[in-house]
């Protein structure tokens, strides 16, 4: 099992979601996002799975389809996904893989309910 590995603050403040939080918030969030290396290839999410966690992009080029559409976009560092299965607790609505080697802050769904759900409100 891998170490816990946190985001930094520097990481997080790159991405338009968090760039207007104050430094005590986003340091909170920076301690319970953990980061994650990821290969190119890998499926990150899954179509139709169950969402558990909610991701960042932090280096890297991920690309999103879905089964009926295909190919839907590119997702590049300060861009995140998984926030609608979580916020609305339904199955993954796409599935998400890494083109290139990748790095990820992600959080599980407490910790998106505690500290991620009221920026998606605003």
């Amino acid at each position: 099992m891998p170490r816990f590995v946190p985001a930094t603050v520097t990481e997080l403040s790159r991405v338009e979601l968090f760039s207007r939080l104050p430094g005590e918030k986003l340091n909170e969030i920076a301690r319970r996002l953990q980061r994650e290396e990821v290969p190119p290839g890998r499926q990150v999410v899954r179509e139709g799975d169950p969402g558990d966690r909610f991701y960042v992009v932090l280096s890297g080029l991920f690309t999103v389809s879905q089964e009926d559409l295909g190919p839907r976009r590119v997702l590049q560092p300060g861009d995140y996904f998984g926030e609608v299965a979580l916020a609305m607790n339904v199955p993954r609505t796409a599935s998400v893989r890494a083109l290139t080697p990748a790095v990820v802050a992600s959080c599980d769904q407490a910790t998106f309910d505690e500290l991620l759900r009221p920026l998606f409100a605003d």
